[in-house]
């Protein structure tokens, strides 16, 4: 047995956990809660925020419109921070409010993002992801969104531009989902490190496997989806961040 403890909120509590060596699940043993990445790690670390309420909040806009608009813009190989950048720049514009032309949009992502230290940076592909956000707010405005969200995941999946990941994100922000889960580069990496996804598995042809072995996971581990997911993205990014700050690279 392993304990780990934390002061929170002024109050020392006590978080017990299997043996290192005990499986948790087929490939994956819990690990010790002090090492990074381990199960046992995020486990901790789950526990903390959940005690904490952080995490809990995952939406980026009011709107169904709003989170579409967010997740699209930050898809596949864009850094969040220039996502998001990208989607307040369309929302302070008014051009959520009604139907933007492909040019509106296109203009308004064409133009350079400010850096936090100073340099501008350009969004990538600003006509294709003009056209994709189009079509998309397009499409939804006639949408009924079903109760399910796996069906409501797989009916965003046909929208322009809209993968499986794009789609989680989606539904995971605005209703705050566990049902589904988003793979990205970071969640994926600290899967493999885990020996829960094998190295084969690749997002764009095996995100199903990806996500139903992530929901095992975080089930095994008693934590909710959403939280393990939010927990674990920002976690590595952030190691990685100083892992090249680090070594003087720059990604």
């Amino acid at each position: 047995m392993q304990t780990m403890h934390a002061v929170l909120e002024g109050e020392v509590l006590r978080l017990p956990l299997p043996p290192p060596e005990t499986r948790l699940m087929k490939g994956v043993r819990w690990g010790l809660f002090d090492e990074l990445l381990t199960p046992a790690y995020w486990k901790g670390q789950a526990w903390q925020h959940e005690v904490l309420g952080t995490y809990d909040n995952h939406r980026l806009g009011r709107s169904l419109v709003d989170e579409l608009a967010a997740c699209l813009l930050g898809g596949h190989g864009m850094p969040a921070e220039l996502g998001l950048a990208a989607y307040r720049r369309i929302r302070s514009l008014g051009l959520l409010r009604t139907l933007p032309t492909v040019s509106e949009v296109e203009r308004a992502l064409a133009a350079p993002f400010l850096a936090s230290h100073g340099a501008t940076r350009r969004y990538r592909f600003p006509r294709l992801k003009a056209r994709h956000l189009v079509g998309s707010l397009r499409a939804i405005q006639d949408l009924d969104p079903p109760e399910s969200d796996v069906a409501f995941r797989d009916l965003l999946v046909r929208l322009p531009g809209i993968g499986p990941k794009t789609a989680s994100w989606i539904v995971r922000n605005h209703r705050g989902s566990n049902e589904v889960a988003i793979i990205d580069v970071h969640v994926l990496r600290a899967g493999r490190h885990v020996g829960l996804f094998p190295l084969s598995w690749r997002p764009e042809r095996h995100y199903l496997k990806l996500e139903a072995a992530f929901l095992d996971f975080a089930r095994a581990l008693g934590v909710r989806p959403s939280l393990l997911d939010a927990v674990i993205w920002d976690y590595m990014r952030r190691l990685e961040t100083f892992r090249w700050a680090r070594t003087g690279v720059t990604a």
